[in-house]
Order: C-alpha cells, then structure tokens, then sequence
C-alpha cells in the first residue's frame, strides 16, 4: 500500500516561539480561513504553488528563459520587467518556468513527504531541541489534512517526541478530539468572538471553532491550551471584544492567552502570488495599546503574554 503523503509549504527547524523549548514547526498547506492579514497566504491551497519574487528577476539583465519554456503562453515581459497570468500559473501542474530560472525568482511553494521523510527531516532536528522542545505542526490548517496528521502524530508518540500545533480549530468536533488527544500543547487562534465580524474578515464564522475549544475543555484531554489572538486594529482591538475574549476564557476555566502584534511581513508573499496584501499600509501594533489589552487579562486573573515573551 502507499504510503500516505502531506503537502507541506515550509519546515522551520530551531524556533524557539512556537511552543515549548526549541522546536520544528511543520507547515501544513491548505486552510479553511483566508484572514485579510495573514502573514502565510501560501498555505491557503492545498496544492503546490507559483511563487514569483520580481526583486529576483534578472530580466533587465538578458535573461528570458522563463518565456520560452512556459507551455501555456503565461509569461510576458515589458520594458521594465516581467508579468504573469496569475489565471493560468495558479492552475499550473508542471512548473517549467521554475526549471530554467536560475536566480530563483520563479520558484514552486509546496513538497510532498511521507511520513517517513518527514520523521528523517525531525531526527536530524532532535539533537537541536533541548529537554523541552519537540515538533509543531502549523499551516495553513493542518487539520485539513488529518490523515497525514494523525500518522504522524502516531510516529512522534512512538518516538517520545513532544507535540504541539498551531490550528484555528475549525474542523468537525470528531476529527477534532481525535487528533488533539495525541497533541501535548496547543495554540488555537481566537480572532473575533462575534460571528458576522468573524466572517467578514476571515471568510468563516467563529461558532465551530468556539464549540471545539469549549468541548476541548470539557473532555479528559490532559495537554496545555494557550488561546491567540493577532491584534488588528478597528478589528478586534475594541475593549467590548477584549471582554467578550475574557469571558468566554473565565466560562470554560481558561487561563492563558498570547496576544500577537501585527506586522506586515506577508506582505511580499501576498505579492508574489500575485496578491494585493488589504493591510498593505497598516502600521504595526503600538506597544501601548498590546500593554493596555494585557492589563485586562492580567487584572483577570488571565495570564496574557506578548508576542514571543511568553516563558515557554
């Protein structure tokens, strides 16, 4: 029998931010969610993607071999520099273009592992990760390929391998407890605890993804739940929202909360899909308003961390 594949659009080996000690976090492509701010729009599909970084592109230096070797006429150039017909690279299976371009200014986003492979790619890491440390399986939604996330899972038990996952909660209840029952910390992302402003920013509603965190608390898991939230201003930065957060936290016993500043880093991954980034000219989070938000938490008895400063 084969084997079972996951598509994976980044391994980033040595973290010390998401989860306990020094991690691998495993990016698990395809989401349910597609946030206007996301810092990861790769992982959105769950198939291989084009991604081109016109900062590369070696074009007004006389190279064109991307043209002829594209075999649907997707390619084109002005006098300045390069264009592409997004409408037929992101339904692209061969990927010609990425062969011939050697400044990697084309390149695919997206590789296929067995679980084997990818159990090589987290024994090289072991060595690296300290007592505390371990695997964390991230995205896009890693739930969105289950299968894959179970075996590995499995594997990682039998290894003695600390788990973690980064997830947005958004999957059936069912699926949901299975695989968390064999996760030794989590993440879940809590961006609006209204449903229409859920929907309209993320393109899903919220009702889902609170009822997992509540059944999640109410079954025998033995793990260590951490709620985040990304702070995105006129979004979810209202002190009515903060409340709302704190509780629903104080209702089901939750006790921790990691609030993430915005930034802008996805930008140039937005374009480079060909994308326009919505929160292209926001500016990040001012420090006054993430200590203003942690003060309420913290007058709540909810410990409420900050970005990366957060004791793990």
């Amino acid at each position: 029998m084969k084997e079972k594949e996951g598509l994976l659009f980044d391994i980033q080996s040595y973290s010390v931010h998401d989860g306990p000690g020094c991690r691998t976090i495993c990016f698990l492509s395809g989401c349910p969610l597609q946030c206007e701010w996301c810092a990861n729009p790769e992982g959105w599909t769950y198939k291989e993607k084009l991604m081109f970084a016109q900062s590369k592109c070696k074009f007004t230096k006389g190279c064109n071999r991307c043209i002829s070797a594209c075999p649907y006429d997707a390619i084109h150039f002005n006098d300045e520099n390069m264009s592409i017909d997004w409408n037929i690279c992101n339904n692209c299976k061969t990927f010609d273009c990425t062969k011939v371009c050697y400044h990697e200014a084309l390149k695919v986003c997206g590789k296929w592992y067995t679980p084997n492979d990818l159990m090589k790619v987290l024994s090289r890491d072991r060595q690296y990760w300290g007592e505390k440390g371990g695997v964390t399986f991230s995205g896009g939604e890693a739930f969105l390929q289950k299968e894959f996330l179970l075996e590995m899972l499995h594997l990682c038990k039998e290894k003695y391998i600390h788990t973690a996952i980064e997830t947005t909660a958004y999957t059936n209840p069912d699926d949901f407890l299975q695989v968390m029952d064999l996760v030794d910390f989590a993440f879940i992302d809590v961006k609006h605890m209204n449903r229409e402003k859920h929907k309209e920013k993320t393109g899903v509603y919220n009702d889902l993804i609170l009822k997992n965190i509540e059944n999640l608390t109410h079954s025998s898991w033995g793990g260590r739940l951490v709620l985040r939230m990304p702070v995105i201003r006129n979004f979810n930065d209202t002190d009515k929202n903060i409340h709302e957060t704190l509780q629903f936290m104080k209702k089901l016993g939750l006790f921790e909360i990691n609030i993430l500043p915005f930034h802008r880093l996805g930008d140039s991954k937005w374009s480079q899909l060909g994308k326009v980034y919505p929160y292209r000219n926001e500016k990040p989070t001012s420090p006054d308003k993430l200590n203003a938000i942690q003060d309420i938490f913290l007058d709540n008895d909810i410990a409420c961390y900050i970005g990366h400063d957060t004791g793990f």
